[in-house]
Formats: C-alpha cells, structure tokens, sequence
C-alpha cells in the first residue's frame, strides 16, 4: 500500500502494464530525470510489482497482473479505478502512444536487435523444421498466391517462393525485412514482394490469396492486436482458402516470455481454435508437432483453418 500512496509509482505502472520498457522509455514519457524514475523503480521492482530482465546494456521493466499476488491485483484494481481520471495519466498514455509509434518501443527494439540472427536464434529456440509444419498444414491444398504474415528474414517465403505464382512478405519491423531482402537478392525470385505494413492493415487486396500464414506472431501480441491480425488474414484469404497459424503451445516459462519480449505464454488448442473461428474462419484445425529434440523453447502448436 505504501508503493501504491506514491502518484509517481501508480504513473510508472500504468505505463508498465501497457508495455514493456526501458528508464530512458519512462523518462521520456513521465518527463522526469532518470534518477528519480531509477529510484521509483527500484522500489517497485523490490517489493515485487513489476519484472525486469535485460537486454544488450538496458534492462526492461514491465508489469503483469498474472504474476502479481492476488492481494496486489486487489489493490492495484482499486488503485487504477481511483486514478482513472488524473489528467497526467491520459498525458502519460498520449507520449507512450507517440514514442511506440516511432519504433522506439521495446518490441521493435527487440526485432531490430535480433534481425540479422533471428534464423539461428529461431532454429535454435524452436527447432530447424518450423518451415515443413506450415508447409505440411497447406497440403494438399493448391496454393498459388500466398502471403506470410511476420515474414521475417524470409526463410518460409524462400522455401516456397519456387512454387508459387505469387508470394507477398509482410512485416512491421524495417530490420526484419532488410535483412530478408538483402537474402532475396540470391534467390533471384522475380515473384516475390516484400511489404512493410502493420499486419492488421497490409496493402493486400480482398480475396487476393489462396493461403497466408501467420508464424511465431500471436505470442507477440495481446488480445486485441491478435484478433486483429486474424481479421486481416481472413480479409484477403479468399473464400475456400487456407490459413495457418503456428504459434507456441501454452506453457508456464514466464521468465522465457520475458527474455523472448512475448506478451503471452502461448495458446491452448481449443483458444487459438477459437480465435480464428472469431475471425470467420471456419473448419479449424489443430495439432501439435513433435518438438525437435534439441530445441530450448516451448512446444508448437500449428492451427489450419479455411
């Protein structure tokens, strides 16, 4: 209670439940010097209301009410009621808006950090075959135009890329897909585009595909932004087509999650099922694949849905 009499903690909080960030992400947005925002979250951090981990040289602090004990999500529930109109609170989430769409948030951060590794941290962390579970999904589907929402560096479109009339890579992060088109220019894949586009909005035409795929990105994201991309994919599946989804069975490594910048700990069969049923997908799916013996991540779980 003596953490929460603080109007500066309760402002760090709220900032901290919306995402994950850094002393200099809270400076800029509290407009106070580090010093005192350090001090605040030194506090915070002790007495067990926020997490933290490092990253490079910085350390990323965030708080999620699952972790907290239920006397702090009693008390935290109270407290966010009570503050819901503080004016400084509406300015707060005004500049925290404004720096993540610039790209400064921690997860661009965390993608830009990772793009020129992601295939060998992704091989390593889940396995080298995540390419043969969409592939294995889409069968015995005919695919012609295909999309890969969160493309990434490439791997999937350059596996399928030979195959198809037309694939489209679609990603939010510019490193992702710099380094995706920087491998393209060896494959010499004249049907192959590259997209930079929120995946809830991407510049694909209604009914323009016969499959898309969305892989390791729900983990990612919350609630909203998943429905949302879902949405996205089923706008321009065309009626009869394909989508795959292959995210992270649910599981309890919550200190994985955090190393992993994720925003959840997976999905169970019957959730992703329902997710995509919500996204007016129908005929869905689910399976779980082997995992790969040498990989140091959580299980898979792959969804097709028409």
């Amino acid at each position: 209670m003596a953490c929460l009499a603080d109007g500066t903690r309760v402002r760090l909080l709220r900032l901290l439940e919306q995402d994950e960030l850094g002393v200099s992400d809270l400076c800029a947005v509290v407009q106070m010097p580090q010093s005192t925002v350090s001090r605040h979250l030194k506090v915070l951090a002790d007495e067990g209301w926020v997490t933290h981990r490092r990253e490079a040289t910085t350390r990323l602090y965030r708080l999620i009410a699952d972790e907290l004990t239920p006397t702090q999500r009693d008390l935290w529930t109270l407290t966010r009621q009570h503050a819901a109109d503080w004016p400084t609170l509406q300015q707060d989430a005004a500049r925290l808006a404004a720096r993540l769409a610039t790209g400064t948030g921690r997860r661009a951060a965390f993608f830009a950090g990772l793009a020129a590794n992601w295939d060998a941290t992704r091989d390593a962390t889940y396995g080298p075959n995540l390419n043969s579970h969409v592939v294995a999904a889409l069968l015995p589907t005919s695919v012609k135009r295909f999309a890969d929402f969160g493309c990434g560096t490439g791997s999937l479109l350059f596996a399928a890329a030979p195959y198809l009339q037309t694939a489209h890579g679609l990603d939010a992060s510019p490193e992702m897909l710099t380094a995706a088109q920087s491998r393209a220019v060896s494959h010499d894949l004249s049907n192959l585009a590259f997209h930079e586009a929120e995946l809830a909005d991407t510049p694909l035409e209604s009914d323009s595909l016969d499959a898309a795929a969305c892989v390791l990105v729900l983990s990612y994201l919350e609630p909203d932004d998943q429905a949302a991309v879902l949405t996205e994919m089923r706008r321009v599946v065309k009626p009869g087509g394909t989508a795959v989804v292959l995210d992270l069975l649910a599981h309890d490594r919550d200190h994985f999650r955090r190393e992993m910048g994720q925003a959840n700990n997976g999905f169970a069969p019957e959730a992703l099922s329902d997710l995509l049923r919500q996204a007016d997908f129908t005929r869905v799916q689910t399976h779980q694949p082997p995992p790969h013996p040498d990989a140091t991540g959580p299980a898979l779980l792959v969804a097709r849905a028409d």
